[in-house]
């Protein structure tokens, strides 16, 4: 009876954990897709007079750009190109993450998970305050964060008994057979 009513409370201990978790997500994906995106409108505005000399002298390359810069006997010229380059590699590295949270929210939700930038992934975790936003979207990730974590405990804790079973059954057949 104890061990029935213990089993039906943790199950629903995990459902509603699982639940506000995956509340999260969607509110989680979209603070870090706003923090890509406050990043990309900064360093666009770094990149943009480089790219206007860029697009007017050398048809718009930025490597011609900073093989000019860097092959320049002037030392200012010279030191500027490492920074170009790092602006346009930044540029580059925050309209990739942009791109690839474009598609939908499950796509960028993976994205986020599995390949989110460590610079800004961890901005979002310093930056980030837990809410339970009440839409649609929250609501459907609650419900299946929670049935999948509730069901693969489930699972996980039958295998775990079935082979402790199988274990028992086993070492039984030995003593009998002795």
């Amino acid at each position: 009876m104890i061990f029935s009513l213990l089993k039906t409370y943790s199950r629903l201990f995990i459902f509603a954990g699982g639940l506000l978790l995956g509340i999260q997500v969607p509110n989680f994906v979209d603070q870090y897709e706003r923090r890509i995106d406050a990043h990309y409108l900064e360093v666009s505005a770094n990149i943009s007079g480089f790219q206007s000399t860029a697009d007017l002298l050398f048809s718009g390359d930025m490597e011609a750009l900073i093989a000019y810069y860097a092959d320049s006997n002037d030392l200012v010229f010279e030191s500027d190109a490492q920074s170009i380059r790092s602006i346009v590699a930044r540029y580059n590295r925050i309209s990739n993450e942009r791109d690839a949270l474009s598609g939908n929210i499950l796509a960028a939700a993976m994205h986020v998970i599995l390949y989110a930038d460590d610079e800004f992934i961890d901005e979002t975790f310093e930056q980030y305050g837990y809410t339970v936003p009440l839409n649609m979207l929250a609501v459907e990730w609650g419900l299946a964060i929670a049935l999948l974590l509730t069901i693969a405990i489930d699972l996980g804790l039958f295998g775990c008994v079935k082979c402790a079973g199988l274990i028992n059954r086993k070492k039984k057949n030995q003593l009998k057979s002795l």
